[in-house]
């Protein structure tokens, strides 16, 4: 088989997030219909418009030992966690190289983040400000930078294939998973860790939001905050935490005899062109995604039993994007089971698209798509077959499913993956 047309397959998922510290119990927490978003408890809040987020189920103090917590970001935290699970989860122990049967110049990372490495660059300016240049770690740098999450992944595993970070805004985690696809397609990589990560519940984030009219201010009703689709969303609701795969080519997978979740078929990428922060409204953008996705992967639209949607619970975001998917796909759209499980676990940004596409995977390997809660007054303009309140059993057969991560800047990526 060449090079360029390897099959690439999940074999591995790992993630910490608002409903629980693991794959499992977030899988668990979603099929629930559960949600993450709870008041936020921190002194700094109380005087904010904005005071309500979904923060991450078990804090990484609780997993790491105080003086390795103090050398990594809180983002770094995060991916490392779900790095470790992923890792275990496709069967791997140890370093490649020396304790696997892989090859360190055959394996990859690609670990995506939105802001980085944030709130530690805005804690040690707190006090270099307040304590003097003398008090400032001197593990600023390497935990500020947006690299660094991919870096420390890379050491434990012993990478060597090229260690890459995406920064797309909120598609960035998507972004990342997409180039890890093609990274062993291309036949640059057999094995690539990918995913995203953010830690950016901070004031500074949910003043600039919350001035932006970006955020739910539904202060009153946490779990029932961030609700798309529905007539009385008011903006997303910021939540935290990292979702990583570890993707494979099949021929590897085989030879080790890997169990395997999913066939990942690949992406389709498009930017808008438009506004800095606003959507497109025709979906022309997306649209053009879907098109680059279906072209490339050969994937047909009676394929598709299931979307995994952006809808982060925008006025304007969510009717973009049933548009686009009405706009290409047509009357295959009503064929479509959609979930919006950020009803659930808020809007993690960088590590929305990690997140998402386990959720994605786990919908297509348990035949079952997660539930969309909140939407109590389904909005008249979103023309879908939304999931609501409970899970839904997917076909059998041969079926396939989309992941959709749209972010500030006009970014569009959607991801593919297939049963096996």
């Amino acid at each position: 088989m060449e090079k360029n047309n390897r099959t690439v397959v999940v074999t591995g998922m790992g993630a910490t997030t608002p409903l629980g510290g693991d794959t499992t119990s977030t899988w668990d927490a979603l099929l629930a219909g559960r949600s993450g978003v709870r008041r936020l408890t921190h002194e700094w809040a109380e005087e904010l418009p904005v005071r309500i987020a979904a923060e991450i189920a078990v804090e990484p103090t609780e997993i790491f030992p105080p003086a390795q917590a103090r050398r990594l970001d809180r983002a770094a935290q995060f991916a490392l966690i779900a790095a470790r699970e992923a890792w275990e989860d496709a069967g791997f122990k140890g370093r490649a190289g020396e304790d696997e049967p892989v090859d360190p110049d055959r394996l990859g990372v690609v670990v995506a983040t939105a802001v980085g490495g944030v709130t530690s660059m805005l804690q040690q300016y707190d006090i270099l400000k307040t304590q003097g240049a003398r008090k400032v770690s001197p593990h600023t740098i390497p935990m500020m930078m947006p690299n660094t999450s991919s870096a420390h992944i890379s050491l434990e595993v012993g990478a060597r294939a090229g260690v890459h970070t995406f920064v797309s805004a909120c598609a960035s985690g998507a972004e990342a998973i997409g180039y890890a696809i093609t990274m062993i397609r291309s036949g640059r990589a057999d094995v690539v860790v990918a995913g995203g990560t953010e830690a950016a519940v901070h004031p500074l984030n949910f003043a600039a939001f919350g001035n932006m009219m970006a955020m739910s201010k539904n202060n009153d009703d946490p779990a029932g905050a961030s609700r798309p689709f529905d007539t009385g969303r008011d903006g997303f609701v910021l939540g935290e935490g990292a979702g990583l795969v570890v993707l494979e080519s099949a021929e590897h997978a085989v030879r080790r005899g890997a169990r395997v979740y999913a066939e990942a078929l690949g992406e389709g990428i498009s930017s808008d062109s438009h506004h800095i922060t606003q959507p497109e409204p025709t979906g022309r953008g997306i649209s053009a995604a879907l098109r680059s996705l279906m072209d490339s992967t050969g994937l047909e639209p009676a394929e598709i039993a299931h979307i995994n949607a952006h809808a982060t619970s925008t006025p304007l975001g969510d009717v973009a994007e049933i548009r686009a998917l009405r706009r290409f796909f047509g009357d295959h759209t009503d064929h479509f089971a959609i979930s919006a499980t950020k009803s659930m676990t808020g809007h993690l940004v960088g590590g929305a698209g990690g997140v998402e596409t386990i959720a994605t995977v786990l919908a297509l390997h348990h035949r079952l798509a997660p539930p969309t809660i909140n939407v109590d007054d389904p909005d008249p303009a979103i023309d879908a077959d939304i999931v609501r309140d409970e899970p839904r059993p997917l076909p059998d057969g041969r079926i396939a499913a989309l992941n959709n991560s749209f972010g500030f800047g006009g970014h569009n990526v959607v991801l593919a993956f297939r049963t096996v």
